[in-house]
């Protein structure tokens, strides 16, 4: 199409000068054009400047064409926004079944995630919808965490991770004590799906979300809950002293007595209790006034048949003792 448009702004600047010239000028200009070059004076004019400008373009577009498709998968991937905590796996390491193994079960369309990962183009010819299609990029991303997870454990993995951890790259602790101490990312789980990741200060030992957005959302399997501790142990020169100064809270200047906060903190459990033991005590008083008033009362007659009463009273059967009325639950006790 350049080729082509370059033809035709030339035949209109031909077209444009005298016919008694043009005839024999655009013969030589043709097979100029044909083999490839532009005469030195069509590049003084307005118009034939844009046919240089076509040509520049067409060649910087092949140049940025070529470039695109040299990158691969696996770095275009780690370039995304948001997979700064990510470095890129050897091909060598994707490459070996035993490096892999487990992991066909946990995810779909394992085969062409793979293939799309070393950039192996299917040959079987398949055709996938939209939707399909997907999936596949979708299992591609969670089949390179589980693998990167792995990576990371080993020599050229803790190795590529140190460059990151150098350059800041996953991050400073939040905590002001920690003065800017640089983290380690790291999963609470090992089994995907269960937790975002977050990343670990080696200075206070604790763990802390992501300052971006776009690395919160990131699986926390992808990186494990070993890593940054096998890295430290790796690199122990790493590994910084824990903090020496904690904050200290003050109202109008005076420091508040641990006592005092723990007296605020359980001031809620001890009205509850308080409540509990009132409680029981109203229930203990109710109970003594229905036993007194139980005593204080005349006995109740048995409503018998006169037979049976009359040999009661021969007799001199003694009356059936009274049943106290029952306690309630909770003064049972």
């Amino acid at each position: 199409m350049d080729r082509k448009r370059i033809k035709d702004a030339l035949e209109k600047h031909l077209d444009r000068s005298s016919p008694s010239t043009s005839r024999g000028v655009a013969a030589k200009e043709r097979e100029r054009l044909v083999a490839g070059k532009l005469p030195a004076s069509l590049g003084k004019g307005g118009k034939v400047s844009d046919v240089e400008e076509f040509e520049t373009d067409s060649e910087d577009s092949d140049v940025s064409g070529s470039e695109g498709e040299d990158t691969s998968w696996i770095s275009w991937f780690c370039s995304l926004r948001g997979n700064e905590f990510f470095c890129e796996i050897d091909d060598d390491y994707i490459q070996d079944d035993f490096n892999l193994c487990g992991l066909s079960n946990q995810v779909p369309y394992y085969d062409y995630a793979l293939d799309l990962i070393l950039d192996i183009e299917s040959s079987n010819g398949d055709v996938f919808t939209e939707e399909q299609n997907e999936l596949i990029e979708s299992s591609a991303e969670m089949l390179y965490g589980l693998i990167h997870a792995r990576y990371i454990l080993t020599s050229k993995g803790l190795a590529a991770m140190l460059e990151k951890f150098k350059n800041y790259d996953f991050g400073r602790c939040p905590r002001v004590y920690c003065c800017g101490q640089p983290c380690l990312p790291a999963g609470q789980s090992d089994i995907a799906r269960s937790s975002t990741v977050k990343i670990y200060c080696p200075k206070c030992e604790e763990l802390h979300y992501p300052r971006s957005k776009y690395q919160g959302n990131i699986d926390g399997a992808y990186f494990g809950t070993t890593f940054p501790h096998l890295f430290l142990m790796t690199y122990p020169h790493l590994k910084p002293q824990k903090p020496s100064q904690q904050y200290t809270p003050r109202v109008f200047g005076f420091k508040l007595h641990k006592q005092a906060q723990r007296a605020h903190a359980s001031s809620h459990a001890d009205a509850s209790s308080c409540a509990r033991r009132a409680h029981a005590a109203l229930c203990r008083e109710r109970v003594a006034l229905i036993r007194a008033a139980a005593d204080r009362s005349p006995p109740r007659t048995l409503h018998t048949s006169a037979r049976s009463s009359s040999s009661e009273m021969r007799s001199g059967a003694s009356r059936r003792p009274r049943s106290r009325p029952a306690l309630p639950s909770c003064c049972s006790q």
